[in-house]
């Protein structure tokens, strides 16, 4: 009797076509990947084995197999967004446990205790103070404090066909010298222990001697002294004869009681010495110009902004140009993906089937890389699901027809006298 295939089909039918409206329903779900109905026949055995005349006896669903197709990338704006582009999920952490999970759904935000979650699902990773050990990563540092300058680096480019001053660079003074006492000034920012500005102030003066200049360095307002210049001196390529001793500034107890410089003596404060390393500077005929200039410290700051790098450093953003890595993102792999349990929102679970995880940075091992302020949308192309709808309507209409002809027939039958 053709009831029973008939009734399989529609069966396998109606499964296709719960999946097709799993994947319109998913058509704008981020991370969302479709999925597809797989049959496999029914085939009646007898004592003997399956007969060669035998016909069979239906269809039956034998999987709903999982498609980890790529989905189309979309720039939202938003940093804390991120897709990854190529093979691997996100690795978060289920609320409450400490079971891990994974997802492509990679648009995430920040909680009120500065994790990274999405839908709580907590983003983790590797932290500057474990590396190596996967956790939840955590934006802590709302600002981030004051560190004090404690050297310059400072190449510049003094004019070799400038004149001598007609004007002698003044002994000690409490004012700005006159600008008729030397031939190039230039001033260089710096910062103290806590957060205020100053200003190191350099002055190159040219000599009688070919080739020689004279530096003097003022900070702030303190007075100058004449009596403690850096002599450079260059040679016919206008390079440094040879290498200067960085330049020493003792700047003696700050007003605002804060200190400055390098922790030489190693007693948790800095000394108020600064150094200018001035090697690598020119003496050229083009114009004074200042080619390299390095300080490593800084006023305190604000937090501004979170970015992600193509390798999944998070790196926070403050208002004073800093910026402070927050954790590296993991991405973890698996050899076959298929075989991992769905559990609803864009979250999947290992399973034996799915094999071992394997877990890396972005862009190392099999993994793909992740592109921030971006998304990565549902892979499902709604053309291709609505034409698997018509062909599921179709299949489940001409199984229909063959339990409708099998009860004409019977019907027939019955009516026989």
């Amino acid at each position: 009797m053709g009831f029973q295939q008939g009734l399989s089909g529609l069966a396998a039918a109606s499964k296709q076509l719960d999946v097709v409206g799993n994947n319109v329903a998913n058509a704008n779900t981020v991370g969302f990947k479709g999925s597809r109905a797989e049959f496999a026949d029914l085939y009646a055995a007898s004592l003997y084995g399956v007969s060669s005349a035998q016909a069979g006896i239906g269809t039956k669903t034998s999987a709903v197999a999982q498609q980890f197709t790529q989905g189309n990338i979309t720039n939202t704006g938003n940093p804390l967004d991120m897709a990854v582009f190529g093979n691997g999920f996100f690795t978060v952490q289920r609320p409450g446990t400490n079971e891990l999970v994974y997802t492509r759904n990679g648009q995430f935000k920040l909680d009120n205790q500065g994790f990274i979650v999405n839908n709580g699902y907590q983003l983790t990773g590797y932290t500057p103070d474990a590396p190596g050990v996967i956790k939840p990563l955590q934006v802590d540092a709302g600002s981030i404090g004051a560190k004090a300058t404690t050297a310059i680096k400072l190449a510049t480019n003094v004019t070799a066909t400038a004149t001598v001053p007609t004007v002698a660079f003044p002994g000690a003074v409490a004012t700005a010298p006159d600008p008729k006492s030397y031939n190039h000034s230039t001033s260089v920012t710096v910062y103290d222990s806590l957060g205020t500005s100053h200003l190191v102030t350099m002055y190159y003066v040219k000599t009688t001697n070919p080739g020689e200049w004279q530096v003097y360095t003022r900070f702030d307002s303190n007075t100058m002294a004449a009596a403690t210049p850096t002599t450079l001196t260059f040679d016919a390529n206008g390079r440094l004869a040879g290498p200067v001793a960085p330049i020493a500034i003792n700047v003696g107890t700050l007003p605002n009681g804060a200190a400055i410089g390098p922790d030489a003596d190693l007693d948790g404060y800095p000394d108020n010495t600064l150094t200018v390393d001035v090697n690598g500077t020119t003496q050229f005929a083009s114009a004074f110009a200042v080619n390299n200039l390095v300080t490593d410290g800084y006023t305190d700051g604000v937090l501004t902004g979170l970015v992600t790098t193509k390798e999944g450093k998070v790196q926070a953003k403050f208002s004073n140009g800093q910026v402070k890595d927050v954790g590296q993102i993991v991405l973890t792999n698996f050899r076959n993906p298929q075989g991992l349990a769905p559990q609803g929102d864009n979250i999947w679970t290992s399973t034996p089937e799915a094999g071992d995880a394997q877990v890396n940075t972005p862009g190392a091992g099999a993994v793909g890389v992740i592109q921030s302020a971006a998304v990565e949308d549902s892979n499902i192309d709604l053309t291709t699901e609505l034409v698997n709808m018509i062909t599921a309507q179709r299949f489940y209409q001409a199984n229909a027809q063959t339990i409708k002809t099998q009860d004409q027939i019977l019907q027939t039958l019955i009516n026989l006298r």
